[in-house]
């Protein structure tokens, strides 16, 4: 910005120097500074453009235009700084903004003055030619350029995109404001008197983009949390989802940051809600400086990290939760947060999947003491151990059966059922289990090796999970191995039998199971009875890639492959307990 400000000032400078020892007309000089005051009038509202990076087009190019093709580039520059300044300044923005702008338009009237100087105005061609040489040099060449180059200082994203979009985006309304701009050099050349007469459709177009603004303006605080001036909750659906289009369009990563106020409800309860509510807008605007932001309700924010993965965002989360940490408000004192962060593709399938996973973060940052970031990944991994904990120390089956039930949720978290497959497993295998006449201890324990049956999922990659299309030879290789895995994980944790019947869930009764091959009879009873469960359960919830069976086509199912791949005793128990709880099912009276 510095290399454009002085540039601009030097140029104002030099202009003002070359217009005041000129000789002008008065009615020139009049007529420059009524083209100015008709410039600043126009820089006052500005001309919307949908999708544009900056803050729209005015229709001060018009007199900017038409002050370089009759006066010359002195004139040009002194007006095109000039208009643009005084409007800025009198819009209270800020002094920065207003010094770039302004230096810019110099600059670009400057250019535009300069290009056509050394053709002279004989002819229509000529005066055509010199329009499109100053247009396009002003504003495609000077103005857009530069405006690129800040937004992408600004926002991070590249630069010759900004430039290809700010160039789609104002192309028409350029082009018309050109032929206005047109117009009134014709008026003007033909009688000065006649150039008011461009006063009436210039001032119907500045009322109607006015109308316009205003329309845009109650959209964007239709998008806006007024509290905090972040995007509000529907604004972040919005941005969430075309950035997950983007990423999915261009293969690149997304990264989602949730970020929870510790404590907010002791802020409120002991300071007052005003107080309350100057927490909340600190939070906002040190938020601004790690990416888009949005507040989604109370005190709950979100970050959206275009381009980055889950490494790359939780440096920026953890930096969030520093700057947040050293942040000292009066009367209130010190405030922490709490981030949670997930990643597209790594991690999520889709826009809500994608919140869920980072609001698991942010659940267990919050479970791990506050005032810290957690990746997805390291919070499943956390649950996992603290979990298998609780199931080998817990003091009663309760506290195990809790256990077990926490580690069932996240194993279900990232495989492809829908609700919850693992603990439907469970009361199905007990169910099974019961009705085969196993006595109550052994049927708990059946319940909890079905609620434990894909543990051994927490290790493997989730896009294998997850994928919609049929596994590769070595993906499948990698998923069968799930039983050892969770074999592994239980085996030490005093819950025998239940660790060897996981093991072997997936054997089939004619010997071609895996991971031992096991045939009829040798395989565990409780692993005979968990595989039926679970293929009973697969078979009947929807999948990604499928639509689910009925119960009794599922149920047909497994008959047709009792002898094969399951124990037919426990097959026709399962059948005949499905039919016993279908008869004892309430009627639906009409």
């Amino acid at each position: 910005m510095a290399p454009v400000c002085v540039a601009g000032v030097a140029a104002v400078c030099v202009a003002a120097v070359s217009y005041v020892t000129a000789s002008h007309s008065t009615g020139d000089v009049a007529a420059v500074v009524g083209l100015s005051l008709a410039m600043l009038l126009a820089e006052r509202f500005p001309v919307p453009v949908e999708g544009m990076d900056a803050g729209g087009v005015t229709l001060g190019f018009v007199f900017a235009l038409a002050g370089l093709l009759l006066f010359g580039w002195e004139a040009g520059v002194l007006m095109a700084a000039a208009g643009p300044t005084a409007a800025h300044l009198a819009a209270g923005r800020p002094p920065l903004r207003v010094a770039y702008n302004g230096s810019m338009f110099a600059l670009a009237a400057l250019a535009g003055g300069l290009a056509i100087e050394p053709i002279p105005q004989t002819s229509v061609a000529t005066l055509l030619a010199r329009l499109a040489i100053c247009a396009f040099v002003y504003h495609w060449i000077v103005n857009v350029a530069l405006i690129s180059a800040v937004l992408a200082a600004d926002s991070g994203k590249p630069f010759f995109e900004l430039v290809v979009a700010n160039v789609r985006r104002t192309t028409a309304p350029f082009l018309l404001m050109a032929s206005s701009a047109l117009t009134l050099v014709v008026l003007w050349q033909r009688s000065p008197s006649l150039s008011p007469a461009l006063i009436g459709p210039l001032l119907a177009i500045a009322l109607y983009q006015r109308s316009t603004h205003k329309a845009m303006h109650a959209m964007r605080l239709a998008l806006t949390d007024p509290l905090t001036g972040l995007g509000n909750h529907r604004h972040f659906h919005e941005r969430l989802q075309r950035e997950l289009t983007l990423a999915e369009r261009d293969g690149r990563k997304l990264s989602l940051c949730l970020v929870d106020i510790d404590d907010f409800k002791r802020v409120n309860d002991r300071y007052g809600h005003p107080a309350g509510d100057r927490v909340l807008v600190q939070v906002a605007s040190r938020l601004r400086q790690g990416g888009e932001s949005f507040r989604l309700g109370g005190d709950e924010f979100a970050v959206l990290l275009p381009g980055l993965d889950d490494r790359a965002a939780i440096a920026v989360a953890r930096s969030i939760v520093e700057r947040m940490g050293a942040l000292e408000l009066e009367q209130v004192g010190t405030v922490t947060v709490s981030a949670g962060v997930a990643a597209y593709p790594a991690q999520g399938v889709g826009r809500d999947e994608l919140i869920r996973l980072a609001d698991s973060a942010l659940y267990w940052a919050k479970e791990d003491g506050k005032n810290r970031a957690r990746t997805y990944q390291a919070a499943t991994t956390s649950i996992e151990l603290s979990h298998l904990q609780e199931l080998a120390e817990g003091p009663d089956r309760a506290a195990r059966y809790r256990a077990a039930a926490s580690l069932a949720k996240a194993v279900d978290a990232r495989d492809v059922y829908t609700g919850s497959h693992s603990q439907r497993v469970g009361e199905l295998a007990a169910r099974i289990a019961r009705r085969l006449g196993i006595d109550e201890a052994q049927i708990e324990l059946t319940r909890l090796a079905g609620s434990l049956h894909d543990l051994g999922k927490l290790a493997i990659p989730e896009e294998i999970l997850r994928k919609r299309s049929a596994l590769n030879e070595s993906e499948r290789v990698v998923l069968q191995r799930h039983p050892q895995i969770g074999h592994r994980m239980l085996e030490s944790l005093g819950v025998e039998p239940v660790a060897e019947w996981v093991l072997h869930h997936h054997e089939r009764w004619d010997g071609n199971g895996y991971p031992d091959r096991l045939r009829g009879e040798q395989i565990p009873l409780g692993a005979r009875i968990l595989f039926v469960a679970d293929a009973f359960d697969a078979m009947t919830s929807e999948r990604v890639y499928r639509k689910p069976l009925s119960e009794r086509d599922a149920v047909s199912e497994l008959e047709r492959c009792a002898g094969s791949q399951f124990d037919p005793a426990i097959v026709d128990a399962f059948s005949v307990e499905l039919a016993a709880a279908a008869q004892h099912a309430p009627e639906l009276v009409s």
